[in-house]
């Protein structure tokens, strides 16, 4: 069975995107419940670290009533008594801030630090053709900008709001013990504003991601623009890319002006309801004065106590600005995660295969990529074990398509393939990459020093490995014309090296991880002959007692090779050694003459 193969998800937040802010903050809390560790203590040094807050009012209460007022005259003890209170209360209030903000702090990285990392493994745990469907720049902006979002609302607005919650309790409690027709008439201020921050939150939701999807954009463009420098001079296109990134920047900008002058709405509205609660509370607390049931020390108490009560609030429609931000950066995080690996592995119910030379069988293999026609179209083809097999064809046939399958960087939508007799993805994936290895077209290079580079797919070899490895494909010389010989640094990209010397590095990296068989795609391709040479005496070597499949548009691999296999139209047209090949009309002799041809020139 075959795994069909998805579309590229233009957009990873699809689903998530409609999801509510609630249902969204609730699952990105149990992707990562670090958030939530020690919770509950980090609530208790809240409500104390609040409750210190509320002694204030209650001191001035009680020293007007009583040590100001009292039948006796002024209590100065008493004043002194609350005073102290008022000094222990603010400093508890201090501790335990700064507990909380410790506790607070810590899990909340804690808790990032997963999420970025479960972001970033799922992302290479994606087909290349699922990347392939949206710019690497928005990736990146997913497991990084996107979660740096979240970091500043866990870390400020989720402070701001735990705080608010415990300050707006206490302040409501404390207010109906003094009065609680007034408590009503504050909260009867507040409830209207609290059901249209409700109905804004969804207008503020979808202006924030917007601000996201902007933010990718842009990290996209910038990035292209700054790998693609060579290009982008080679051809004079500096004013068209910098048009390109200006409108990038735009686009974010206007996004992020729209969703700011959108927030500042709550702002003057909740200054003005705060202001008509208290002009309330002084009106109705007076009247109450005036009838006898309400003394002077709780009126003013209980005015201490609104702007409490106000300032919650007035803080929640601030922290509604993050939260939308990290609820808009939480719902494209989540897309990633949410995106099914199209080309999955196994795992523990996968077979582990032994090694040894390997069998490889197309079995009605189809393939065609998502929104598009079919690219290859019943193919049947067996590699033998310890087989030397070149793949030609002209561009768009079908044969880079037909390797990438073999190493499943992509799973065939009809048919399937078969490994020494198990099915492809039946095979884990840590055996199936140690036993089959593919040297790509770019032979990407990290930028690290040539010895690093080399044993990538073999990080515990040591010097005298790599350069046995070397040595054993005959590049000795190239390795001791370099300056630092494995301590040279390559660059970013490979790129103080040569393309033909990056290919090199390709090669002995495929030998040091040894594997049974190997697949090289336009192993010699933009090389001069004199490099090309010296690859194909290399890859002589490496391809030596293993099974080896080579594609390629200079056609001297296809002369050296034990089997010729011809696409055309996503078919197998041909088959069989050069020679013969070459000897009747048909694809391959036409794609042979005109390589000979231009050799010649």
């Amino acid at each position: 069975m075959t795994a069909p193969v998805t579309a590229p998800v233009t957009g990873l937040s699809g689903a998530a995107d409609a999801e509510g802010a609630l249902r969204t903050l609730r699952r990105g809390l149990r992707l990562s419940p670090e958030f939530t560790a020690g919770l509950p203590v980090t609530l208790v040094l809240a409500l104390l670290a609040t409750a210190g807050r509320v002694v204030v009012p209650v001191a001035v209460q009680q020293t007007i009533d009583r040590g100001l007022g009292g039948d006796d005259g002024p209590d100065l003890a008493f004043v002194r008594l609350m005073v102290l209170a008022c000094a222990g209360a603010v400093l508890l209030t201090a501790v335990c801030a700064y507990a909380m903000n410790v506790r607070l702090y810590r899990t909340s990285e804690t808790g990032l630090t997963s999420l970025r990392v479960r972001a970033f493994r799922h992302v290479h745990d994606l087909s290349m053709l699922t990347q392939s469907g949206e710019r690497r720049g928005a990736l990146v902006s997913r497991v990084t900008g996107d979660v740096d979002q979240i970091s500043q609302f866990m870390q400020y607005g989720g402070l701001m709001m735990i705080m608010a919650t415990g300050q707006l309790v206490v302040a409501t409690v404390l207010m109906a013990v003094y009065s609680w027709p007034l408590a009503l008439l504050v909260w009867a201020a507040f409830v209207p504003l609290g059901f249209a921050l409700r109905r804004f939150q969804r207008i503020i939701s979808a202006a924030y991601t917007r601000v996201r999807e902007r933010m990718g954009d842009l990290l996209a463009a910038v990035s292209e623009s700054v790998v693609g420098a060579a290009v982008i001079r080679a051809y004079g296109a500096q004013e068209r890319t910098a048009r390109r990134v200006d409108a990038a920047v735009d686009g974010h900008k206007t996004a992020q002006t729209r969703a700011q002058a959108t927030v500042a709405l709550t702002f003057p509205t909740s200054e003005l309801v705060a202001a008509v609660a208290t002009a309330a509370v002084v009106v109705a607390g007076t009247l109450l004065g005036i009838g006898g049931h309400l003394s002077a020390g709780k009126l003013v108490a209980f005015l201490f106590l609104v702007t409490l009560f106000v300032s919650p609030m007035q803080t929640a429609t601030e922290v509604l600005n993050d939260a939308q931000n990290a609820i808009a950066g939480w719902r494209r995080v989540l897309g990633v995660l949410d995106t099914e690996p199209d080309v999955a592995d196994p795992g523990e119910r996968g077979r582990t295969l032994p090694r040894g030379p390997i069998e490889v069988r197309f079995e009605d293999v189809g393939f065609a990529y998502p929104g598009g026609p079919p690219v290859l179209h019943d193919v049947n083809a067996v590699i033998a074990p310890r087989s030397r097999i070149a793949v030609v064809g002209e561009t768009g046939s079908g044969k880079t398509t037909f390797a990438k399958l073999l190493t499943r960087l992509m799973d065939p939508v009809s048919g399937r393939i078969l490994v020494d007799g198990v099915p492809l993805d039946e095979i884990r994936f840590s055996s199936l990459r140690e036993r089959i290895v593919m040297v790509p077209q770019d032979g990407f290079l990290f930028d690290d020093a040539l010895g690093a580079n080399l044993r990538y797919g073999r990080p515990e070899a040591s010097d005298d490995d790599v350069r046995r490895a070397v040595a054993d494909l005959g590049l000795a010389g190239w390795l001791d014309g370099l300056p630092r010989g494995l301590d040279t640094p390559v660059g970013q990209r490979g790129e103080s090296l040569s393309a033909g010397e990056r290919q090199l590095v390709a090669l002995v990296r495929a030998y040091l991880a040894d594997p049974d068989l190997l697949v090289l795609d336009e192993a010699t391709s933009a090389v001069d002959p004199a490099t090309e040479i010296r690859i194909q005496r290399a890859l002589e070597r490496l391809t030596r007692g293993r099974t080896a499949l080579s594609i390629a548009h200079r056609l001297s691999t296809a002369e050296a090779a034990d089997e010729v296999i011809v696409f055309a139209a996503g078919r197998i047209v041909q088959r069989g050694p050069h020679a013969e090949l070459a000897a009747v009309p048909g694809v391959y002799a036409d794609l042979y003459a005109s390589w000979t041809a231009q050799r010649e020139l």
